[in-house]
C-alpha cells in the first residue's frame, strides 16, 4: 500500500504527538538516585612469615595478624593464605668491573632461578648494570628466553645502583595492577656512577609496590676498605618495601639464597584494608604488621596514598 506525501506528514505529526503527551504525562521523580560508590583505595600488603630456621610458615589465618597505619588500628577485609596471583619479577645483577670474576657464577644461579620461581602467567625482566641500565630483553614469561638473557651479560665499569633500583621499579610499575612485583638485585653495593640519588631510588621503589630483595656480594667482613653508602642504602629501601637483604662471603651461596627467595615469594600472605581515616593525598603511609608468634615478617612498611584526581 501506497502513503501519499501528505499521508506521511499527518503520520509523522501524529506520532510527535503521542511522544510529546507520554513525555508529559510520565511521573517525574522528585528526587534524584543517589549515586553508587565504589571504594578503590583497598591497599595490600604482602607478608612472608618466617619462622627461627628461616623457614616460611604457612598455616597461619586472618585472626593471627593485626595491621595498623600510621597508628591507627585497621580491620583486615581481604585476606588471601599462599596467595596465587601472578608474579612480575626484574632481576637485576651488578656487572661492574669489581663483580667481573664473580659473572659466570651469578648467571649460573639466575638461570637455575628462573626455571624453579617462573610459572604460567608470571612475568619476568632482566636487566644488567654497571655505569649504565641496560634491560635485556622486555618481560616474559618465556624460561628459554630469559636464560638466553642472562646469558648475553657483558662487564662494564662503574656501579650505578640508585640507578638500578629506579629504572627497575619504573619498569614494573608501567605493568598491569593486581599483580605482585619483586626486584632482586645482585650486586656489591658499591655505588660510584648513579644520575639519581638515594631518596630517588627510595622513593620510585616504594611507589612500584615491589619488593626489594638484595643480595650483597662481598667477601670483605668489614666496612674498611669498602663502599658502604650503597650498602646502607639498600638496607634502609629493603626494610620499607619488605623484601629482605642477604649478605654472601663467597658468590657460590647465591643459588642458595635465590632458593630461599624463590621459597617466600610462593609462601605469601596477601593482606587487605581500607585506611581509616582516609589518608590525604600523596601522603607518605606507614603500615605496621604483627603476627601472633615468635616468626619474623617481611612485608611493605610504607607506601604513597593515591594522588587526587583532577
Amino acid at each position: 500500500m501506497k502513503i501519499s506525501r501528505d499521508g506521511f506528514r499527518a503520520l509523522a505529526a501524529g506520532a510527535a504527538s503521542l511522544l510529546f503527551a507520554l513525555s508529559i504525562s510520565a511521573p517525574v521523580s522528585s528526587q534524584t538516585a543517589p549515586p553508587i560508590r565504589v571504594r578503590t583505595d583497598l591497599v595490600d600488603i604482602y607478608a612472608s612469615v618466617l619462622d627461627a630456621s628461616g623457614q616460611p610458615v604457612i598455616d597461619l589465618t586472618r585472626d593471627d595478624f593485626r595491621i595498623s597505619e600510621n597508628g591507627v588500628p585497621q580491620q583486615i577485609a581481604r585476606f588471601e593464605a599462599q596467595t596465587a596471583r601472578p608474579l612480575d619479577l626484574a632481576l637485576m645483577i651488578d656487572t661492574s668491573a669489581s663483580e667481573y670474576s664473580d659473572l659466570r657464577f651469578e648467571a649460573q644461579a639466575a638461570d637455575s632461578f628462573i626455571a624453579r620461581v617462573i610459572r604460567p602467567g608470571d612475568s619476568l625482566g632482566f636487566f644488567e648494570f654497571d655505569e649504565d641500565v641496560t634491560q635485556i630483553g622486555p618481560f616474559t614469561g618465556d624460561v628459554r628466553q630469559l636464560q638466553a638473557n642472562v646469558r648475553r651479560m657483558e662487564p662494564g665499569a662503574g656501579t650505578s645502583l640508585f640507578d638500578a633500583v629506579v629504572l627497575g621499579s619504573k619498569a614494573l610499575a608501567r605493568l598491569p595492577e593486581g599483580r605482585r612485583r619483586a626486584i632482586i638485585i645482585v650486586t656489591d653495593a658499591g655505588e660510584t656512577t648513579s644520575v639519581s640519588k638515594f631518596e630517588d631510588a627510595r622513593r620510585a621503589a616504594i611507589a612500584s609496590g615491589a619488593l626489594l630483595y638484595s643480595i650483597i656480594v662481598n667477601p670483605v667482613q668489614n666496612e674498611n676498605g669498602r663502599n658502604t653508602g650503597g650498602e646502607h642504602a639498600l638496607i634502609t629501601i629493603t626494610d620499607s618495601t619488605g623484601g629482605a637483604i642477604f649478605y654472601l662471603t663467597d658468590v657460590r651461596q647465591i643459588s642458595g639464597m635465590f632458593t630461599r627467595i624463590g621459597r617466600e615469594l610462593r609462601t605469601q600472605y596477601l593482606i587487605g584494608y581500607y585506611p581509616s581515616p582516609s589518608p590525604p593525598p600523596g601522603s607518605d603511609r606507614h603500615v605496621l604488621l604483627t603476627v601472633k608468634g615468635n616468626y619474623t615478617v617481611h612485608y611493605k612498611k610504607e607506601y604513597f596514598a593515591a594522588a587526587a584526581r583532577e
